[in-house]
């Protein structure tokens, strides 16, 4: 599976090399005194985000990232070299969790960087700096402070802005695969998706908007049921859901009851994902009994205040203006609700303070 989006790793800045103890040696320079140098500062960890990734999969075989340490002092007065910084290139939506404590340490939600995050050890005096005029011949130096260690937990949220919702075989990936260059598995059984597919939907001319098909929920998902709790993190920051609602009777129950029934896990799972504003998609119009059921269900559900599209993903049909009713409804969030593009900063290091 290629889509990995929680991780264990530890991070380990470089330590700070060691001081030189060394004494000057030249011909006709009697008594030429301490000339140890200082250790070299260890390399610093910082984090990226990289918009190319959509995975943590690098960071599965890759547990242990250490930056260099610096290098030891030397005679002459001559310093070591600073270790070489280590970058760790990330997905946008990545939360970096202290492993032992469950801190929430920095939400990566932007593009930009490198961000710091865990400094390198600063390198050791050497003997020259210890010479006074009472200890002329300073016989020690200090060693290179060790560099931070972190057990961190990394978590990824993928930052879409229409999340597709719905039963298993709803008819959500062969939408995205429509409207998309994203390639999902398609098929004619359940939980067909595994992992949340990401697609670039054009709209109004020259706009984007980014559409995460998000793997079929069932009932008690929010209690891990089914895919459960893994994948419903990633619905968590869309700014719009559609809801797609499969008529052909492949599906059990009431699909209004379905529909309430999603709705309800994703309530159970996160309050705040109620407020999000929703349009009900009914999928597979092709087909003839889907269009005669859809005439008393969308009464139902505009009753209810949701925006009803009909629709076929195969044919084409109706596709156009839903693209455009979600492209009109995100275009006014997004007057409303100004995006902010700053990126989170470890506790630890945020200076806006001093």
């Amino acid at each position: 599976m290629k889509f990995v989006d929680q991780v264990r790793i530890e991070v380990k800045a470089g330590d700070g090399g060691r001081g030189c103890v060394s004494f000057r040696r030249e011909k006709f320079v009697p008594k030429g005194g301490p000339d140890g140098g200082d250790g070299g500062k260890g390399g610093d960890i910082y984090f990226v985000v990289d918009t190319a990734l959509t995975t943590l999969l690098d960071y599965r075989y890759m547990r242990h990232c250490k930056a260099k340490n610096g290098a030891p002092g030397l005679g002459k007065t001559m310093h070591g070299k600073s270790g070489a910084s280590l970058e760790l290139r990330v997905p946008a939506g990545t939360l970096v969790y202290d492993d032992e404590t469950d801190e929430l340490l920095t939400d990566l939600t932007a593009p930009g960087g490198p961000i710091l995050f865990l400094a390198g050890g600063q390198g050791g005096r050497g003997n020259a700096r210890f010479a006074t005029s009472t200890n002329r011949a300073p016989r020690y130096a200090q060693p290179g402070i060790p560099g931070e260690v972190k057990q961190l937990r990394l978590e990824l949220k993928l930052l879409a802005d229409v999340g597709l919702v719905g039963l298993p075989n709803a008819g959500k990936s062969t939408l995205i695969a429509s409207l998309s260059a994203a390639r999902p598995k398609v098929a004619d059984y359940p939980f067909t998706t595994l992992v949340p597919n990401l697609g670039v939907v054009p709209y109004g001319g020259y706009k984007t908007m980014v559409m995460a098909d998000i793997p079929g929920l069932i009932e008690g998902a929010s209690e891990g049921h089914g895919l459960g709790t893994r994948f419903l993190r990633h619905v968590e920051r869309t700014d719009l859901f559609l809801h797609l609602v499969d008529l052909t009777g492949m599906q059990e129950g009431d699909p209004l009851e379905n529909f309430q029934m999603i709705n309800h896990e994703l309530c159970r799972y996160d309050e705040s994902l109620s407020k999000k504003p929703q349009m009900v998609v009914l999928t597979k119009s092709d087909i003839p009994e889907v269009c005669e059921r859809a005439v008393e269900i969308r009464g139902h559900f505009e009753a209810l205040g949701y925006p009803v599209f009909l629709i076929s993903a195969v044919t084409g049909e109706g596709l156009k203006g839903l693209v455009q009713a979600v492209g009109d409804e995100l275009d006014r969030r997004r007057e409303q609700q100004p995006e902010s593009l700053e990126l989170g900063v470890p506790p630890h290091l945020d200076t806006t303070g001093d």
